[in-house]
């Protein structure tokens, strides 16, 4: 018998070199791998012998998951137990999936095509690579083979055919195998599905059997949560009845926006695999609840005659987009909730007109008035009468074109629009016209129509809001808007008393005795309110509070009663752009021959205490603290350093953004025994008022670590380069002045690089 006659054995094909040698080793393969029983079996026997007869370190299988576009590993050798996924074009296995041509890499990490992730992922050093598409007889190719560092020498061509030989070969059993497996998998979910339907026909409540479907929908697509939308035919609008993954928040949107408005008013499934790739995906809904949408589909629901009543929405498949399979399932299970979607709704109409009844009767207190068909008013309660001035007899059966037109032609108009579009309105903070005077009022309208919707007319709702709003009118001319809103809503602990973590701001005008000397008592009052005016705006436009004003001193906090997470980066904001408006504010006063101010800014974050401080008689909402007074401190020792802004380490160290900032000193303020770090805060400057800034800063820092080290020749030599690059560095001269009084009176071996501050 010859060799090709008789069964071949692996060490027969791996060490012969004729055809008939590999014909024979690809022959065997293929019978054992028919004789296995399981897919994983075959994969496990094909990966064995392509590692052995390349003379591998290790080997990989990968399949095509065309539901997903990726490649997958079902095994590996080497030790691997975990599955492998990847898109189906990247790395050397996926360009050669997506050329249908095998390759060799002799040096993997030099081949742009090489994903380094899978390394990474499972430990593996890979070196050489050889590589061939899985086809099958008719050249169709369902996946990758891949061996990978031979153990002896490189991969030929030789290596190549023969890998191509036998995946070609088990491609016959392959194939046939994964679609058995297919076809199980189906027949599973086909007797999962039935399984549902038939517990679905068993429940009789509306809600736990609505939830058992969402929930089934979920579990068999696979799904990340799903959602039924009914549509409201009085609002025009679409919302939750159901969801999965919602607890119990509800969502409303209007039934022809967003991916589940065009599914309802096309009638059309869709299937989006990237939902924000889509322009009619409305991202509104994602931000009401906090959730991130990737992969959808959605399926009108329709009753039994024809009429689409909602809509169902499955988001977010594990393991790749949703596929047609699951459309049909999905569209099988739609059919199952329409029954009793029917009955829910004849439900909702019920509990609406209860509802509706219910605000009538709670919403007495206001200002409540009814209109017919013919647009004439049919009743009016009493605080309706008691906000419009009006009598009875002049309200009653009046139409409101006639009422209204006068003491509110706003009012006019969106009655009518109301009744046209039978679409509630509400108008916020409106005016009222009235004999006595204005009055300010909330009004909203809501169509009246009876089950089977016919209109009945209007019911106009009217919250009297004018005390109120003469109230917080005057209390924000003396605080801050915020607060003011806070106290309007009777919420009174913030204000009680309260520590927290602040950014603090001082700001002071400099020379201002000179100035007010200069400018008499009227001339300084009209500048001090032009100054605060600008200021002030800029305080609040970075969400900071007003605290008060100390004479010519601004006094801001950052953080309290309103934190924000990036507190101590708005008050640099704030600080660097009243040095821009201060800017502005000296050319409007230079083109009027006016004398220009300068002004000094300190910048502390600490714990403050804030609350309504003072008497029984006069209070104020303010902080106080240590983080208060170092701010205060910084402000003044702006002068001293020919600084603009001063910021401490603690509000540097916070920082998020980037500034540019140099540290002028390590400092012991007054009445304080800890040093603390200062800034000075430079990016306001321009070429002209720092010239050759980026230079300069260098020999000053080089200059500030020869200081700090007690090298005061060194740090003095520095800062005379910094002097030559820019004369007008007040801090560089400064710190020459230090060094000469250091090098003369202190001994280096004492010196722990902190300086007194005497003064406040």
């Amino acid at each position: 018998m010859t060799k090709p006659e008789q069964e071949a054995t692996a060490e027969d094909v791996k060490t012969g070199k004729t055809p008939g040698d590999i014909a024979a080793r690809v022959l065997a393969i293929s019978q054992q791998v028919a004789l296995a029983e399981t897919l994983d079996d075959q994969l496990r026997i094909i990966v064995e012998h392509i590692t052995e007869v390349t003379g591998s370190e290790r080997g990989s299988l990968f399949l095509n998951d065309s539901q997903s576009d990726e490649l997958y590993s079902r095994v590996a050798l080497g030790g691997i137990k975990r599955e492998i996924r990847f898109l189906n074009n990247t790395g050397i296995a996926g360009w050669v999936f997506t050329h249908n041509e095998g390759v060799i890499v002799t040096d993997a990490y030099s081949d742009p095509r090489f994903n380094p992730k899978i390394d990474e992922a499972t430990g593996f050093t890979t070196r050489s690579i050889l590589c061939a598409p899985v086809r099958t007889v008719r050249g169709d190719i369902i996946g990758v083979a891949q061996t990978l560092n031979k153990e002896e020498g490189s991969y030929i061509e030789e290596d190549l055919s023969l890998l191509q030989a036998i995946t070609t070969q088990a491609s016959i059993v392959l194939q046939g195998t994964l679609y058995a497996e297919r076809m199980e998998m189906l027949r599973r979910k086909e007797a999962e599905f039935l399984n549902v339907v038939s517990e679905v026909s068993s429940e009789i409540n509306l809600g736990p059997l609505l939830q058992m479907i969402m929930g089934a929908i979920t579990k068999m697509l696979n799904a990340d949560r799903s959602t039924l939308f009914i549509n409201d035919e009085k609002t025009g609008e679409l919302h939750t009845q159901i969801g999965q993954g919602l607890g119990a928040q509800e969502i409303r949107l209007p039934n022809n926006v967003g991916i589940a408005g065009s599914v309802f008013t096309t009638r059309q499934t869709i299937n989006l695999p990237h939902a924000y790739a889509d322009l009619r995906f409305n991202p509104a809904v994602d931000k009401q609840t906090g959730y991130f949408t990737r992969s959808m589909l959605c399926c009108p629901v329709t009753n039994k005659d024809g009429k689409t009543i909602g809509v169902t929405q499955v988001l977010n498949k594990r393991g790749g987009p949703f596929t047609d399979d699951d459309e049909a399932r999905l569209t099988a299970f739609t059919s199952q909730i329409s029954i009793g979607l029917e009955n829910a709704k004849l439900f909702e109409n019920v509990q609406q007109m209860k509802n509706y009844n219910d605000s009538v009767l709670e919403s007495m207190s206001n200002g409540v008035i009814t209109l017919g068909e013919d647009d004439q008013i049919v009743t009016c309660n009493r605080s309706a009468l008691r906000i419009l001035q009006g009598e009875e007899q002049e309200i009653i059966g009046a139409s409101a074109a006639e009422y209204f037109g006068s003491i509110a032609p706003w009012l006019v108009d969106r009655l009518g629009r109301s009744a046209a579009e039978r679409e509630p309105d509400i108008v916020l903070d409106a005016e009222l016209s009235l004999r006595a005077g204005s009055a300010s009022v909330n009004a909203t309208i809501l169509p009246l129509t009876t089950d089977q919707g016919e209109q009945l007319g209007l019911m106009l709702l009217l919250e009297d809001i004018s005390s109120e709003k003469r109230m917080k009118s005057t209390m924000a001319r003396y605080m801050d808007p915020g607060i003011a809103d806070q106290l309007m809503q009777g919420d009174g602990e913030m204000l009680g008393g309260q520590s927290s973590e602040a950014t603090v701001l001082f700001s002071d005008i400099r020379s201002f005795t000179t100035l007010s000397e200069e400018l008499g008592a009227q001339g300084i009052v009209s500048l001090l309110n032009e100054y605060f005016t600008e200021m002030v705006e800029v305080i609040t436009d970075e969400g900071g509070m007003l605290d008060k004003f100390i004479g010519d001193a601004v006094m801001a906090i950052f953080g309290t009663p309103f934190p924000h997470d990036d507190d101590p980066d708005r008050a640099v904001r704030a600080s660097l752009r009243m040095m821009h408006e201060l800017a502005i504010f000296n050319e409007r006063r230079q083109r009027k021959d006016q004398r220009p101010i300068d002004i000094g800014i300190g910048l502390n974050t600490g714990q403050v205490v804030s609350g309504n401080i003072g008497s029984p008689k006069r209070m104020d909402y303010t902080v106080i603290g240590d983080g208060v007074n170092l701010s205060a401190r910084l402000e003044s020792a702006t002068k001293q350093y020919g600084a603009h802004i001063l910021i401490s380490e603690f509000t540097h160290d916070q920082l998020k953004s980037s500034y540019r900032t140099r540290l002028v000193d390590n400092v012991v303020v007054k009445g304080k025994t800890r040093p603390v770090g200062v800034y000075e805060l430079l990016d306001y400057h321009t070429e002209e008022s720092f010239p050759n800034m980026i230079d300069a800063l260098g020999h000053f820092r080089d200059g500030m670590e020869n200081y700090q080290a007690g090298n005061w020749a060194s740090a003095r030599g520095h800062f005379e380069k910094t002097l030559a690059l820019n004369p007008e560095d007040v801090c560089s001269q400064v710190y020459c002045e230090r060094c000469d009084h250091l090098i003369a009176n202190v001994n280096p071996d004492d010196w722990d690089g902190v300086w007194v501050l005497d003064s406040k």
